[in-house]
């Protein structure tokens, strides 16, 4: 079966230098072939035919016409590389960022085809479809899934799992914390590890495009905002509270860590621990004596090896939300936070 260069997914560069390629040993081909069609000529009129044995121009002819020849090219080619170069310069930063740019976009679209549900028909049925979309919405913006839980007694059942939202969490994480929740999933969550590393299917070039794909659908801060509002006084209407209130706050941002059940809806004791440690029994003061402290933590998250508050070591796993709530709004969750028995 034929196969075109395109088919084969060969570049437009790739195709321009096997044309150069080609024209030159044609040319070769050719010179060859009228070179040795050549009579040799009779023996002894090498003497007279060979190119070094020809007379060349006298010094009136060289110094004459073919020097000003010589010359006039001299300076329109030198005329060419001043002009040439300097306009080289000025697109150069242009050109580098549009390749990294380029560069990005087709890792990001390598990303889409993979976050795409496995049942979706993008590109071609769902190859390369890792089901990403399935949990987190086909555009990352957070859904529901099935998940099997197991209490302490091994007794198994299916909740409906709240899962986050992913068009916002690069304004929670940094890149790196977001690579290792992808490589080595969460225990005890819907998420699972996906890197190799982790026991997953993907590898690191996978990984990368995926994270390219998360970066290109991120919001806007001020959108981002505007969704916590929202949230807020969707869960104030709900609890007869006021969407300012540290424990509203809280719920909506927080709770999804700090309390066992929150996920699929059978809170347990509020801010008793889960994915992420106890808040109760003063454990956030004794952390954070001060609260200006307590305050940054909040709005920074934890860095992995990185100190905070009374001997605490980052590991990564607490967000940041500066880039998603208003000063007020965390330092009310502080305060709710200090106040919890």
């Amino acid at each position: 079966m034929r196969l075109t260069l395109l088919q084969l997914g060969v570049t437009t560069q790739q195709r321009i230098g096997l044309a150069v390629v080609v024209a030159v040993l044609v040319g070769w081909a050719a010179y060859l072939v009228l070179h040795l069609g050549r009579t040799a000529g009779e023996v002894g009129s090498e003497m007279e035919l060979a190119p070094n044995r020809r007379p060349y121009l006298d010094d009136e002819g060289l110094e004459g016409p073919r020097l000003d020849r010589v010359l006039l090219w001299s300076a329109v080619l030198i005329g060419i590389v001043a002009i040439g170069l300097p306009l080289y310069w000025v697109k150069e930063p242009a050109r580098q960022a549009g390749a990294v740019k380029g560069f990005d976009k087709r890792a990001a679209q390598r990303g889409f085809v993979l976050f795409q549900p496995t049942t979706s028909a993008i590109p071609e049925g769902n190859i390369g479809h890792f089901g990403c979309g399935g949990c987190h919405g086909t555009k990352g913006e957070g859904g529901v899934t099935p998940f099997a839980i197991t209490d302490y007694l091994g007794r198994s059942r299916i909740v409906q799992w709240q899962v986050p939202a992913l068009d916002t969490v690069l304004k929670r994480f940094a890149d790196d914390e977001v690579k290792t929740i992808i490589v080595y999933g969460r225990a005890n969550t819907p998420m699972p590890a996906w890197g190799i590393e982790g026991g997953g299917p993907m590898n690191a070039q996978q990984i990368t495009d995926l994270l390219a794909y998360i970066k290109s659908i991120q919001i806007s801060d001020e959108d981002a905002m505007k969704r916590a509002v929202d949230s807020a006084k969707t869960e104030a209407q709900a609890e007869g509270k006021s969407p300012a209130d540290g424990s509203v706050l809280f719920n909506v941002n927080c709770a999804r860590c700090h309390t066992k059940g929150w996920s699929y809806g059978e809170p347990e004791v509020n801010a008793g621990g889960a994915f992420g440690p106890s808040l109760l029994a003063g454990d956030p003061i004794r952390q954070f004596p001060g609260f200006d402290d307590h305050l940054q933590f909040l709005m920074t998250g934890s860095e992995f090896g990185k100190p905070y508050g009374t001997r605490g070591v980052g590991t990564g796993r607490m967000p940041g939300f500066a880039r998603m709530l208003t000063p007020e709004q965390i330092s009310a969750i502080v305060g709710y936070e200090r106040s919890l028995p």
